[in-house]
């Protein structure tokens, strides 16, 4: 006799126009974690939630301008009947809009994301989502980054691959977790692996000595001139996490 199934961790829903966008979070470490019942998605069409024979979702902007924007009557309707209301203060259910126009969205951000217990996410299209809709129901309003994409379908797969790595049991070795970029306010440093030497480059020398302390010295220096080099606005203070020993001799193919 078997007892009943595992909840998961994390219920994923995604509302959009384009469906089959979203079949790429069934593959690769995501879909694994569906797979497995740690995750569970569903993926609705919001012209499911229109009303008119043309399953219309969008319509000219109030106040002229070019493009379309996304109507609000099929939003409220499907967000209405998967999340009820508007999720209190507290709750353990987001309703996520990707924007450019949001917050930037980071890996503490994706931290925050992976203690929720349901994310639901707009995927908007055309000049977006008529901004009542935002105001009522979003709980979080998303940018990837200072550029414009065509619509939210990007944005999703980036989010929740984001947050799914950071759940409990989806990545093999959490200590990879613990070491990857922006984990430690750093950029992850260099990596390597067999061969030894390729077309004249060869390992460092410290990553083959077998000392563990030498080794996460080395890493952790390297990190630091990897963020310094190319994403110096992570150090609020440029001596911040500066390892003790600065700036060692470097080695033909030490990364840098």
């Amino acid at each position: 006799m078997t007892g009943p199934e595992p909840s998961p961790l994390l219920k994923v829903d995604v509302v959009t126009i384009f469906p089959a966008y979203l079949d790429a979070l069934r593959l690769a470490l995501v879909g694994k974690a569906i797979e497995r019942g740690i995750v569970e998605l569903a993926v609705h069409d919001l012209r499911a939630w229109t009303d008119d024979v043309h399953r219309t979702v969008d319509d000219s902007p109030y106040g002229g301008g070019g493009g379309m924007v996304m109507r609000p009557e099929p939003w409220w309707r499907a967000l209405g009947e998967l999340v009820g209301e508007v999720p209190a203060a507290g709750s353990r259910t987001r309703i996520v809009v990707p924007t450019p126009s949001g917050r930037r969205f980071d890996h503490a951000y994706a931290v925050d994301l992976a203690a929720a217990d349901r994310i639901v996410f707009c995927a908007g299209r055309y000049e977006g989502i008529d901004q009542r809709v935002v105001d009522h129901w979003a709980t979080d309003v998303i940018s990837l980054g200072d550029y414009v994409l065509s619509g939210g379908e990007v944005a999703v797969l980036t989010i929740v691959e984001a947050v799914v790595r950071l759940l409990p049991g989806v990545v093999g070795n959490a200590e990879s977790i613990a070491d990857d970029s922006f984990a430690g306010g750093l950029l992850e440093a260099p990596v390597y692996t067999r061969p030894e030497q390729i077309a004249g480059y060869r390992v460092p020398e410290v990553l083959r000595s077998g000392d563990h302390a030498a080794i996460a010295a080395w890493r952790r220096e390297q990190a630091y001139r990897r963020t310094r080099e190319r994403r110096p606005d992570l150090l609020t203070d440029p001596a911040a996490g500066r390892p003790a020993s600065s700036d060692p001799a470097r080695e033909p193919g030490d990364g840098t």
